[in-house]
């Protein structure tokens, strides 16, 4: 009897949909457990998304299918992030540099020879360093709301940290608690951003459930504590941009409450040229713009070297 030709073959939709399906997976990378997110074709050029405070790969839940048809998209959180193990204070140093170390090995593990890489907020710090220790890897770099400049912070947020950094106690850790409450995770997401329907309630519910977890307001006192050494490598990156000038894509929801259109001028003043989209969106622009972040991206990615 012959087969009707709908059985006997796969649909467009249904293969795309198997092409670009998200996966959960793991690896352990020096003795600690990194979850990630990954789609995409094994032996596709790799897009490394680097996730910002206080979220995870939950971040890019909608950008990573989108990027995935030609390319192997992955995503780690941190440790004491998302999926990710969170060793205790003491088992783990939770430095940027620690951290980057490990995002380092996790990259080698999964078979990440070169990437472009992706970086918001808490990304910046780990992919600039990345790009200095391992120039030669760096296809390219997006930027989404992510800084390398003093002059690029809102100075509310500058004066908010810097007594805690010169001097950390009891008192000057107070108003840096205050970031790791329901009410503030909740505003990172809100604040300035349009097409509100568009912003998850999800998304803050996932991070403040992690941010809840026993022992993880330690882990990020740790490294909100430790984001002053970022500061300090301001200059480094400065050489490292300046010196190998990576392709740049800047993708930046203009209303961000922490960092100002001074991080994109930055970036301007160093690399001209460089590609930029402004949306009328805030720290989390994925949240209302992961449409137009996506096609831009994929522009961008297509003209990266192989």
């Amino acid at each position: 009897m012959p087969v009707p030709t709908h059985a006997a073959q796969s649909t467009p939709s249904a293969s795309t949909a198997a092409a670009t399906r998200t996966l959960s997976r793991s690896v352990v990378v020096n003795g600690i457990e990194i979850a990630y997110r990954e789609a995409g074709p094994k032996d596709g050029p790799v897009v490394l998304l680097l996730h910002g405070f206080p979220s995870s790969s939950h971040m890019f839940r909608e950008l990573i299918p989108a990027l995935a048809g030609k390319y192997r998209v992955i995503a780690p959180d941190y440790p004491g992030f998302g999926a990710s193990a969170a060793p205790a204070i003491g088992a783990f140093p939770y430095t940027f540099a620690a951290l980057t170390d490990l995002i380092d090995g996790f990259t080698t593990a999964v078979g990440a020879k070169d990437y472009v890489i992706f970086m918001q907020d808490y990304g910046g710090p780990v992919g600039f360093r990345l790009a200095v220790k391992h120039p030669e890897r760096v296809r390219g770099i997006v930027v989404q709301n992510a800084v390398a400049s003093v002059e690029s912070w809102n100075p509310d947020v500058v004066k908010q940290f810097a007594p805690y950094w010169q001097n950390r106690n009891a008192e000057t850790e107070k108003p840096v608690r205050g970031i790791l409450t329901a009410e503030t995770t909740k505003f990172q997401y809100t604040h300035g951003a349009n097409r509100t329907e568009r912003v998850s309630p999800d998304a803050w519910v996932h991070d403040q459930a992690n941010l809840d977890k026993p022992g993880n307001v330690a882990i990020q006192l740790e490294y909100l504590y430790n984001y002053q050494d970022n500061v300090a490598q301001y200059p480094a990156w400065k050489t490292y941009l300046t010196t190998h000038k990576p392709r740049m894509l800047i993708v930046w929801g203009k209303n961000d409450p922490f960092f100002t259109l001074n991080g994109v001028e930055y970036f301007k003043s160093l690399l001209p040229g460089v590609e930029v989209h402004l949306y009328d969106a805030g720290h989390f622009a994925l949240e209302t713009h992961v449409d137009e972040i996506a096609e831009a991206m994929l522009t961008f990615l297509a003209k990266a070297p192989r």
